[in-house]
């Protein structure tokens, strides 16, 4: 027995330090050793996933659980920080892609990465890369990170978590003296809203080998008729190049990929669970739809003669609803974000509507056929109603994507060693995530946010959440980096 032996040699006067005596006063050294001697599991697990024993002298792994310290203070005043980089006041933030907010925002980021001592790159796109160069970089690196840009009048919690969280991430492992094996890098990936171009996930879709996204690129403009080429160079990037092939990153360039995000949702505060693990992303769809009419004076045209898209748009908009709840999962959601009216006078009957349906499932199959169901009723409408179905254009239709389990299994590890409640969801909201599991290993770390409020200012998740977070992901992000 430890004690006993322990014991023994104190009654002889003697310290005899034999081999087994020197490997426990090692660990005890950790201060996570119990009464009865027993090893603390975070030391146990970091020996199982590096094949080191813990009191090898050239061990890099972190000593212990306690050695994980977020300086949370110092993070939420990063994203108080942040927020002010804003084209709405306080508490809202709106920071729309490579707008002057977008580009010091950026600037202020990759300041960051730099005073943690990561190494800074971008693409010709804008995706930000800070390394941490491991001690076998030729090893596929480990890497996490998520967005910065914000929808308009929305909060400053979401993406940013995820990339000031994995700063701080970093910091955190450099502060318990841990060294990589595989290097680690976090990722702002550029765009993730589809605000500005009606592209969501254009940085990592790109990173993922879009060809079709590329092609689109060169001829896609906003609502002010720039140009995306004109728009990124303005912002300093794409400045030598029309084609953006070169933002492509090979399969196994990462050997796995994590995103800290605030859930989006309110499922883990209402249950008072510290940890999402999340083991699929639902895949999404968009579409466009317009109906062209008559149109006509609001008074002189009669009922039964009117040709009114604005009803037909209506009409389709209560049809979206009916076919995803009779899809007969509660994992099938559509929803009709936009509804214009042309030309958009109390007295004059709208002559062309514009929708745009989002709609998600985390069965592909399933969504397909929900989707196929709009477009019958869309035709079914455009005749009944004697106005022209004049679009109905599915802008991107993209496959779910799966967690790998030794991704699951090394978040699931560190929340337990960190003594944290977590709980296996799906994530509803598509993530950079869902692309970088195209090229990677994937998985995401979801923490609690009020009442489930995201997209609108009232959105904010507490110190203690994003501690929990950031101490998860860096203990997962060590786990990985030694396999």
């Amino acid at each position: 027995m430890a004690d006993d032996q322990l014991n023994y040699h104190k009654k002889s006067g003697k310290m005899m330090i034999t081999p087994g005596l020197l490997v426990l006063l090692l660990v005890c050294s950790f201060s996570a050793i119990s009464t009865h001697g027993d090893e603390d599991p975070s030391i146990r697990t970091m020996e199982e996933f590096s094949g080191y024993p813990i009191h090898e002298p050239d061990s890099s792994i972190p000593s212990s659980v306690s050695s994980l310290y977020v300086d949370a203070q110092n993070l939420q005043k990063q994203i108080d920080e942040l927020s002010s980089f804003s084209d709405t006041p306080a508490p809202s933030v709106t920071r729309v892609l490579y707008t002057e907010k977008d580009v010091l925002a950026r600037r202020y980021v990759k300041n960051l990465m730099g005073l943690a001592g990561l190494s800074v790159r971008e693409d010709a796109v804008g995706n930000i890369f800070g390394r941490w160069v491991g001690q076998e970089p030729e090893l596929a690196a480990v890497a996490t990170g998520s967005h910065i840009d914000a929808i308009p009048y929305s909060g400053k919690y979401d993406g940013v978590v995820g990339v000031l969280g994995a700063i701080e991430a970093i910091n955190v492992l450099k502060r318990s003296g841990f060294k990589p094996r595989r290097s680690l890098e976090v990722i702002l990936f550029t765009s993730e809203e589809p605000t500005r171009f009606g592209i969501s996930c254009l940085g990592s879709r790109l990173l993922a080998g879009s060809d079709n996204l590329v092609k689109a690129l060169r001829t896609t403009t906003d609502s002010q008729n720039i140009s995306f080429l004109d728009a990124a160079r303005s912002a300093g990037y794409a400045k030598y190049e029309d084609d953006l092939s070169s933002v492509f990153l090979s399969k196994g360039t990462y050997s796995a990929f994590i995103e800290l995000h605030i859930e989006q949702g309110p499922i883990l505060e209402e249950e008072g669970i510290s940890v999402g693990i999340v083991t699929a992303i639902a895949a999404p769809a968009s579409l466009k739809v317009e109906f062209e009419g008559n149109g006509g004076h609001a008074g002189a045209v009669l009922m039964p003669n009117r040709n009114d898209a604005g009803l037909a748009a209506a009409e389709l908009a209560l049809a979206v609803e009916k076919h995803v709840l009779e899809s007969g999962s509660i994992d099938t959601v559509g929803t009709v974000g936009i509804l214009e009216l042309h030309p958009g006078a109390i007295n004059s009957i709208p002559s062309r509507s514009h929708l745009e349906i989002d709609t998600r499932d985390i069965n592909e199959e399933r969504r397909n056929q929900v989707i196929e169901k709009f477009h019958q009723s869309a035709i079914r409408i455009a005749k009944t109603r004697g106005v022209r179905l004049s679009e109905f254009h599915i802008i991107n239709q993209d496959p779910p994507a799966t967690s790998a389990e030794e991704v699951i299994k090394a978040m699931e590890t560190a929340t337990r060693e960190l003594n944290l409640t977590s709980k296996l969801m799906i994530s509803r909201a598509y993530h950079d995530s869902l692309f970088m599991a195209r090229l990677s290993s994937m998985g995401m770390i979801f923490i609690p946010c009020y009442k489930g409020y995201s997209h609108k200012p009232e959105e904010f998740a507490s110190i203690q959440d994003m501690s929990n977070g950031v101490k998860v992901l860096a203990l997962t992000l060590a786990k990985l980096s030694l396999l």
